[in-house]
């Protein structure tokens, strides 16, 4: 497997690229639009054609590069069913797998975040079944969890729900890497680490502490920052709707 994250400093965005060197392919996940040249020269420098780009939501805190990329490596953009957008596209539902050679990607739909997000959990089959790590979008951060007001009137519920049902299941040493860190306005007090565990979150991120889930969901909605104001046209846009 090639594994590498990419990180936009300025906005606190993480994207990755995946791919298999037997198989010469790769796909990007979260791309963003500053961001596209890059994930282009890394591709070539590692001998990998792009074959799959993917988001894990809908992103309001930034412009996504999926379509330019797609039209730069002629791949399709997947994204989850509930998304809604209006370009081209293949959707994606829950307990869905992409393979790329010995990598094997399973969607898990996990709304909170925003109704659409999901969660993919990796795996390379040339080390065995288990998943390896977990790319968790905006519902599980470094420290911290997605802000749920972007997803609607139970999305804090939903949230919960996601988390206990796919992500706490997971063994306490299935690596954790997130679409956010510090510096994103889609979390709160989240690390600067890009990257965590399972047993570490478990163990000391404040969002996972609550025995249950009204406290959670209060904990969740107590002192959220105001929505950036761009977030509602950045939306738009990357529904296809602008």
């Amino acid at each position: 497997m090639i594994f590498q994250q990419i990180l936009n400093e300025e906005s606190g965005c993480l994207s990755y690229l995946i791919g298999c060197s037997e198989a010469g392919r790769a796909l990007v996940v979260d791309p963003g639009r500053d961001r596209v040249p890059e994930y282009l020269r890394l591709a070539a420098k590692k001998g990998l054609t792009i074959s799959h780009i993917l988001e894990t939501h809908t992103h309001a805190d930034h412009i996504s590069g999926n379509r330019d990329l797609a039209e730069a490596v002629r791949a399709p953009i997947l994204v989850h069913r509930a998304a809604g957008v209006a370009f081209e596209h293949e959707d994606l539902s829950d307990g869905d797998e992409i393979r790329i050679g010995t990598v094997r990607l399973k969607v898990a739909h996990t709304p909170g975040h925003t109704p659409d997000s999901i969660c993919l959990l990796v795996t390379d089959l040339s080390r065995g079944e288990a998943p390896w790590f977990a790319l968790t979008g905006d519902l599980l951060f470094v420290g911290s969890v997605g802000r749920p007001d972007l997803g609607g009137a139970r999305a804090a519920e939903d949230a919960w729900e996601s988390l206990h049902r796919v992500l706490l299941p997971l063994d306490d040493s299935v690596e954790v890497y997130p679409a956010h860190g510090a510096g994103s306005a889609c979390g709160r007090a989240m690390s600067s680490k890009s990257g965590s565990t399972i047993g570490f979150e478990r163990r000391f991120n404040p969002a996972l502490q609550f025995a249950s889930k009204a406290e959670f969901v209060s904990y969740v909605l107590t002192d959220l920052p105001p929505q950036p104001e761009a977030f509602a046209e950045n939306r738009r846009h990357n529904l296809g709707r602008t």
